[in-house]
């Protein structure tokens, strides 16, 4: 068992130096089209590791403790896992666009931010993971606590949030980072660690930032582990699945932070995914739900968040574009 552990994190660490070490070598500001090419890739992997993970579990290769699972039932487990993580991961785009924003950090150096913090990420939700699993395991209750949590995020994704693009700058994190250590304005080549006119150390906002990134994806796993313990408590198929959804966030920001506006009916979709999710937790012990037909809720739950947003928007800009006078 631990050799497939040891090739998975061989292949992320391996990936992640391609990344930072011979594709984005110097800072550059990413095109829409370089993002979604590269999207495609980390979304195509992420969606063919559902392969191996069939064979994996259909050959018994992990053991005996494999949950009883199928080659079958994993790999739906794992895509249902997958698309999860990555609808959820959408809301998290929106919040580091704005930090990015209050933070006015460069197009260019905005990949490595994104870099470290995933990578700080991988670490941390693999952590949050395992003692989540464990949780489930020893404590039956957790699930009703976890479900009832998802449902008080989900309705919380309804409410109007604050868009100031300085709110940033005025956090308790900021603040504080300001009373114990020195930070310094201005661009410094992308570096997280300078010296300051005194020759003493100093901390950039481009490392403030990457610290606010971090916080906030621990946050925003506070949503995302619970509602994936509600898909599996398999600790190689969560594990996976919500890696390999982190490590393509990176391109997917670059593709959609510029189009969030766009899709006004996803937020409703993701609010409706969570409450659903929620209540499958709740109802685990009374009400078995089949991984296939969650696979199918959960992509519809996303699908019709995009596809609305679509009709809509191209609706309104039918609406509001100008009306030609007729030809005399």
């Amino acid at each position: 068992m631990i050799w497939f552990w040891v090739g998975f994190f061989t292949f992320v660490a391996i990936a992640l130096a391609l990344d930072l070490g011979v594709f984005h070598r110097t800072p550059t500001d990413p095109t829409f089209k370089s993002a979604f090419r590269k999207s495609m890739v980390w979304i195509s992997l992420g969606l063919g590791f559902a392969v191996p993970v069939y064979f994996i579990y259909e050959n018994h290769w992990l053991g005996a403790n494999t949950a009883g699972l199928s080659g079958k039932d994993a790999a739906i487990t794992y895509l249902s896992a997958y698309l999860l993580e990555e609808a959820l991961s959408v809301d998290n785009i929106f919040v580091i666009a704005l930090i990015f924003r209050s933070f006015r950090i460069p197009g260019k150096y905005q990949h490595r931010v994104l870099f470290w913090g995933i990578l700080g990420a991988v670490v941390m939700r693999c952590a949050m993971l395992g003692g989540g699993v464990w949780l489930t395991k020893k404590f039956d209750f957790i699930f009703y606590f976890f479900g009832a949590y998802l449902i008080y995020s989900g309705l919380g994704l309804l409410r109007k949030e604050d868009d100031d693009e300085d709110h940033m700058e005025k956090s308790t994190v900021v603040r504080l980072l300001r009373r114990f250590v020195r930070i310094v304005d201005g661009d410094h080549g992308g570096h997280f660690l300078v010296r300051d006119s005194h020759g003493h150390r100093a901390l950039t906002v481009l490392a403030v930032s990457l610290v606010v990134v971090e916080l906030t994806d621990v946050v925003f796993a506070m949503d995302s582990i619970p509602a994936v313990l509600a898909v599996s408590q398999e600790s190689f198929v969560i594990i996976t699945s919500n890696i390999m959804a982190i490590l393509g966030l990176r391109s997917l920001y670059f593709m959609l932070a510029g189009a969030m506006a766009q899709f006004d009916y996803l937020k409703y979709a993701l609010a409706a995914l969570l409450v659903y999710i929620g209540a499958k937790m709740i109802g685990h012990g009374h009400v078995h739900i089949p991984n296939a037909v969650s696979l199918a809720i959960i992509a519809g739950f996303i699908g019709t968040g995009v596809i609305a947003s679509i009709v809509v928007n191209k609706k309104r800009a039918a609406e509001t574009a100008p009306v030609e006078p007729p030809a005399p």
